[in-house]
């Protein structure tokens, strides 16, 4: 391998451990950014403001509050030297009454002169404080003596201690002489107006946000086959462009099952018609046994037909209503007794759940059908939970294939290999369950069984 190669490589392994951490890195932000469009929203209008506002603060604190204070500090420092000056170089009074004077109405400042040397012991130094570095630094630097001085106290005052030659100079200077005091008014109108702003935003936002979550409950509503009467389009120009998309979609699916319902029950009238002739026939021959296996493919007709028109109807003209699905399974256990069967219903949760109910129940009745024609021994369990009901149905037959699961739900399809064919049957039993299941917003799967058999599981939100 040549040199350029040996760089390429490199370059290419550099790169590739950069995605794979910044792919790391973004599986773990996404993982804790919020779900929802509204607090998405939320963030990115509160990111940015909260972003410029502590630049802006940092920028005011390092620059402007930092130098207003240095410079208030000097100020105060060359009032303290001058008074100093004054002090040593002209002759005073009697305990320098006159200078204390001129001091007090010229310069702000009170003075007393005590005798000796009068400095405290150095007390521990504040974390956080701009006052007490910056005006050390000045008196250090512009008087040049031996100093104390005492910014931490609670006071209005400062406090300042120098040592001249015979005697101690001890200088009350008020705190907001030497330090910008006033700087919080910045940042209280700063986050004032900010919340305010915030209020506004968040108000305005729920305002769009709001027609897409009722666009988001309509087809949802829609989706499991409950009534959106009430849903009209409001928000933005794209909102309600979706949303009159949306009706007429509804209004389109609505019309196609209209039309489709019509024309089965026209066709469902015709068949039926020459099925009941042909029965008044065979009822007027003899009994014949010819006529007796007629008559059983004149049922078999029937059935079939029946069959055929609900899983072409699905229907979709119920309405929901409150039912107690702990008490429908419980007729499905009673009905499996009766017929010889070894059956047991647990339901855990709140019963009471909004469905469509006939419809639900022939979902529930196929599965069972299918438990009761090839096994012996059926479990039914009901679980109800937050968002969901779920209803397992387990059942000691010969079970399916796992590959042949998903094949099974296709109409007409009977797996002759593996299932008892002694009962004629259309295979349009899982067919119209999970036509029904998806019709309510939710799904059919099927499993191995605890019991040596199939399990199918119904799953709808609720």
């Amino acid at each position: 391998m040549t040199t350029i190669e040996t760089g390429i490589a490199g370059i290419r392994s550099v790169f590739g451990r950069l995605y794979d951490f910044w792919d790391r890195v973004s599986i773990w932000i996404n993982a804790r950014m919020p779900k929802g469009l509204y607090a998405r929203s939320l963030l990115i209008i509160v990111t940015p403001m909260v972003l410029l506002q502590s630049v802006v603060a940092f920028v005011f604190m390092e620059r402007h509050y930092n130098l207003v204070t240095r410079r208030l500090s000097a100020a105060v420092t060359q009032d303290i030297a001058a008074v100093i000056d004054v002090y040593q170089q002209y002759p005073q009074d009697e305990d320098a009454a006159l200078l204390k004077k001129i001091a007090s109405q010229r310069l702000n400042l009170k003075i007393n002169l005590l005798p000796g040397e009068q400095l405290p012991a150095p007390g521990p130094k504040p974390f956080f404080s701009i006052l007490d570095s910056v005006l050390s630094q000045e008196i250090s630097h512009k008087i040049g003596k031996p100093f104390w001085i005492d910014t931490v106290g609670n006071s209005n005052l400062i406090e300042a201690r120098i040592l001249l030659d015979n005697n101690t100079l001890q200088v009350f200077a008020p705190r907001n002489q030497a330090y910008a005091s006033n700087s919080h008014i910045f940042l209280v109108w700063m986050v004032s107006t900010s919340l305010v702003l915030l209020g506004v935003a968040i108000i305005f936002l729920r305002n769009q946000i709001r027609p897409i979550l009722k666009l988001a409950e309509a087809a949802d509503a829609f989706g499991k086959g409950r009534d959106v009467a009430n849903f009209r389009p409001r928000g933005a120009r794209e909102v309600r462009q979706a949303a009159f998309a949306f009706l007429e979609m509804k209004r389109r699916i609505e019309r196609q099952i209209e039309q489709r319902t019509t024309m089965l029950a026209g066709v469902s009238h015709d068949m039926r018609t020459v099925l009941t002739r042909f029965k008044l026939e065979l009822a007027l021959l003899e009994d014949h046994p010819d006529a007796v296996a007629l008559r059983r493919d004149v049922d078999e007709m029937q059935r079939m037909l029946e069959a055929y028109l609900a899983f072409a109807r699905g229907d979709a003209g119920e309405q929901p209503t409150l039912v107690d699905v702990s008490e429908m399974l419980a007729e499905f256990v009673a009905d499996a007794e009766r017929r010889g069967k070894r059956a047991s219903m647990t339901f855990s949760g709140p019963p009471i759940v909004q469905l469509r109910a006939d419809s639900f129940k022939r979902c529930v009745a196929n599965l069972v059908g299918n438990a009761l024609r090839y096994g012996s021994t059926i479990a039914i369990v009901g679980t109800r939970e937050p968002r969901f009901l779920s209803v397992q149905v387990d059942d000691n037959g010969p079970g399916i294939p796992a590959e042949k699961r998903d094949e099974v739900f296709r109409p007409f399809l009977r797996l002759d290999d593996s299932r008892n064919q002694n009962e004629g049957n259309t295979g349009l039993g899982l067919s119209i369950a999970r036509d029904i299941a998806g019709s309510h917003g939710g799904d059919i799967l099927l499993s191995e069984s605890p019991l040596g058999g199939l399990r199918a599981t119904v799953r709808i939100p609720v």
